[in-house]
């Protein structure tokens, strides 16, 4: 049975969440599993509950195609490429991906990423003190005209009509960068994401501040520097983003990347009781509800520092990333207070790089140019387009990538989250297992979240 995320109410052409305070009468209210279907079928975000401020479903209950379309609409895959070009990325034809859309979404990918940007629009109506024509340039619209229709048909109200609804008009920090509220599900076990991540931080391009409960990074738009930072507001169930970017018509592509890093569409209350049925994992998920999985910004970083990873401790990675970064990443001056120094090289520098002045061995310098090679061709299908069966074959047919690598990339580059590196040493050792084999016979239960699994007992064994 699938589980309704929206109700709509036939009687007033408005639709809800769950825990509306409105009482509509049963038998006219209407089931819709996606914000866009029942903005499709003519509905309207209610303005008590507000729905449009809801995370956007992650997974939903529908076959792993139309999932993992759902990931490329929101991570931009029709921002300026047709339904034809978004199922030639799945392998099928677009009249295919329609027709399963129509039965388990209930919308097209058209009306889908319609509706995403028109609420990315609400959101910076909301939380910003941009200008309609900013508005419209940073949620991926071609004119303020084209921003006015579609708010005018999802909303029924013009955007400075919304804007002058809102609960709190200044929110945007005029010198201090763009800020924004990224909503998710909670619990989320944040400081436990940041411990994961910290001895990890790339040194000059990721900074992480647990004091702070702050997460910073440089992060190469097209070429031009900006900088991010996360912050986790206690008793909140959302993130703030500040960001500090070159354009504004980066915003929408920034906002989906750090979304789909953190793990911020994940449903963490079905993740925890699906884990919490093995008798190892009950209390690891009881002493950290809503962990995650940290994904990647950039996926060439995660896969290089993989790389980088075989054979040696975290620290030693953390080391050989920050010479990789100072000898062949660019500069960023003026931002040492916030720990941060370099953009990290792309790809196409690093598949050009001898590599051989940082202290690695000659394999893993073949290693990395060839990963970064073939994620510069995208013959790496690291978007979510194909499934993890054909990400790791794709990772383990290139030089010096095993399976321990290729599933570790796969999960956090790739966010396949049924990802396994079942040859992790410390893995195998808080199961108490001695073989790869034996790993995944123990993890066949966990099945299709075993990538949060691994992040539960990695976090057991620190």
């Amino acid at each position: 049975m699938k589980l309704m995320a929206f109700t709509a109410v036939v009687t007033t052409g408005i639709y809800c969440r769950p825990g509306c305070p409105a009482t509509p009468l049963r038998r006219n209210m209407a089931p819709y599993l996606t914000a866009a279907a029942a903005e499709a079928n003519g509905y309207r975000a209610c303005l008590r509950c507000r729905p449009d401020r809801e995370p956007e479903p992650g997974w939903i209950d529908a076959p792993e195609l139309v999932c993992r379309a759902l990931r490329l609409i929101a991570d931009g895959g029709l921002d300026g490429a047709t339904e034809d070009e978004l199922a030639a990325r799945l392998g099928v034809s677009a009249r295919h991906l329609r027709r399963l859309f129509d039965t388990h979404v209930g919308a097209t990918p058209g009306e889908v990423a319609r509706s995403r940007r028109t609420h990315f629009a609400r959101r910076l109506l909301d939380d910003t003190d941009l200008t309609l024509a900013a508005v419209a340039r940073a949620a991926g619209f071609s004119s303020v005209r084209h921003m006015n229709r579609l708010v005018q048909q999802v909303f029924k109200a013009t955007p400075t009509e919304l804007r002058a609804k809102r609960r709190n008009p200044t929110r945007n920090v005029a010198d201090g960068g763009l800020e924004l509220r990224l909503p998710y599900r909670p619990p989320l076990a944040w400081d436990t994401m940041l411990a994961f991540l910290a001895p990890r931080a790339i040194p000059g391009v990721e900074a992480v501040d647990q004091a702070d409960r702050a997460y910073r990074r440089t992060i190469d738009l097209d070429g031009d520097p900006g900088v991010i930072e996360l912050t986790a507001p206690p008793g909140e169930s959302f993130l703030v983003l500040r960001a500090h970017l070159p354009r504004i018509e980066d915003l929408v592509h920034v906002v989906a990347r750090v979304r789909r890093q953190f793990d911020l569409d994940a449903d963490p209350q079905r993740i925890d009781a699906h884990l919490s049925g093995d008798r190892l994992l009950r209390p690891l998920v009881r002493r950290h509800p809503g962990l995650r999985v940290p994904g990647a910004f950039d996926p060439v970083e995660v896969g290089v520092r993989a790389i980088l990873g075989q054979q040696v401790t975290v620290a030693g990675a953390t080391r050989l990333a920050g010479r990789l970064v100072e000898r062949y990443g660019r500069p960023v001056p003026g931002l040492e207070e916030l720990g941060l120094s370099y953009l990290f090289p792309t790809a196409e520098t690093l598949a050009g790089a001898p590599l051989d002045d940082i202290g690695i061995t000659t394999a893993r310098s073949r290693a990395i140019r060839a990963f970064a090679a073939a994620t510069f061709r995208r013959s790496v299908p690291l978007d979510g387009s194909q499934d993890l069966a054909t990400v790791v074959e794709e990772l383990c047919d290139l030089p010096g990538i095993g399976d321990w690598t290729a599933q570790y990339v796969a999960m956090r580059a790739g966010g396949e989250r049924d990802a396994f590196p079942a040859g992790d040493l410390g893995l195998r050792k808080v199961l108490g297992l001695s073989t790869p084999r034996e790993a995944l016979t123990r993890a066949e239960s966990w099945r299709p979240w075993r990538a949060y699994a691994a992040l539960h007992l990695w976090t057991s064994g620190d």
